[in-house]
C-alpha cells in the first residue's frame, strides 16, 4: 500500500499519519505499507507515488492499493495511474456536493459511503446516485456504483473487493491499459528533461534572467532542453 499524505509548505514534511493507523497491519505477511509525502506536488499524490507503485507490480504485490492525500479541487491525478479509482465519501459531511464540484463522479469506477451505520448514509447514496443519474454527457461511459460499507465492523467490505475485483477486466483492455502506459512514460519523460536541464550549464543564469524578467519561461525552457 502507498499511503500519501499532505506536507507542509514551508517546510514540505509531512506527518505520515497513514504509517500510524496501518501499523496493526505492516507485520502481516505479505503486507508492505510504505508512506509518502505529497511535497507541494498536485494531483493528491507525490511526484513518484506512479514509479513506486510500477516497483510494487513488478515485485509481484497485487493488489497495490494507492491512498490519496484527499479530494479536492483537482486531487484526480490517481485516475491516471490506478486501475480502479475508488471514491470514498462519508455522510453527514455534505461530501456528496463536494463530489460533483470537484469533478469527482467522472474519474471515479467505484463510490463508497463509509460509515453505513452513521445516519445519513443512506441519503448520501441517494444524492450520489442521482448525481450520476443526472450527469448526462459528462460521463461517458458506465456510471459507477455507488456502495454502502462499515469499516470498523467489515460491513460491505467483501461487496466492494468483489466489485473492485469485477472492474479488473475493463481495466485492463487494451485501450485503457495504453492510456496509463502513455500517461507513466510522459512523466517519465517530463522527469528526465527536468532533470536533464537542472545540469545545464547555463541553468543558474537562466533562471536569474527569468527572475530580473529579462526572459520569459517558455523561452528558458525552450533553451534549457535543446542545449
Amino acid at each position: 500500500m502507498l499511503a500519501v499524505d499532505p506536507s507542509s509548505p514551508y517546510t514540505r514534511g509531512a506527518i505520515l499519519g497513514d504509517r500510524i493507523r496501518m501499523m496493526d497491519h505492516a507485520a502481516d505477511p505479505d503486507v508492505f505499507v510504505r508512506s509518502m509525502a505529497a511535497r507541494g506536488e498536485l494531483g493528491g499524490l507525490a511526484a513518484t507515488t506512479w514509479i513506486a507503485a510500477a516497483a510494487l507490480d513488478a515485485a509481484g504485490y497485487d493488489p497495490v492499493l494507492i491512498e490519496t492525500v484527499g479530494a479536492g479541487q483537482s486531487e484526480v491525478e490517481v485516475a491516471r495511474v490506478a486501475e480502479t479509482t475508488v471514491v470514498v465519501e462519508a455522510p453527514e459531511m455534505g461530501d456528496e456536493v463536494q463530489a460533483i464540484k470537484a469533478g469527482l463522479l467522472e474519474v471515479a469506477d467505484v463510490i463508497v459511503v463509509n460509515k453505513a451505520d452513521r445516519p445519513g448514509a443512506d441519503r448520501a447514496a441517494r444524492q450520489l446516485r442521482a448525481m450520476l443519474s443526472t450527469a448526462g454527457g459528462r460521463i461517458e461511459r458506465k456510471p459507477p456504483s455507488v456502495m454502502l460499507t462499515t469499516a470498523t465492523t467489515g460491513d460491505g467490505v467483501p461487496a466492494l473487493a468483489d466489485a473492485v475485483d469485477q472492474h479488473r477486466s475493463v481495466a485492463r483492455e487494451p485501450l485503457a491499459a495504453r492510456d496509463r502506459a502513455a500517461h507513466q512514460v510522459r512523466r517519465a519523460l517530463a522527469a528526465r528533461a527536468t532533470e536533464r536541464a537542472a545540469q545545464h550549464t547555463d541553468w543558474d543564469a537562466t533562471l536569474e534572467a527569468v527572475a530580473n524578467r529579462e526572459l520569459d519561461p517558455m523561452t528558458a525552457a525552450e533553451r534549457l532542453a535543446g542545449g
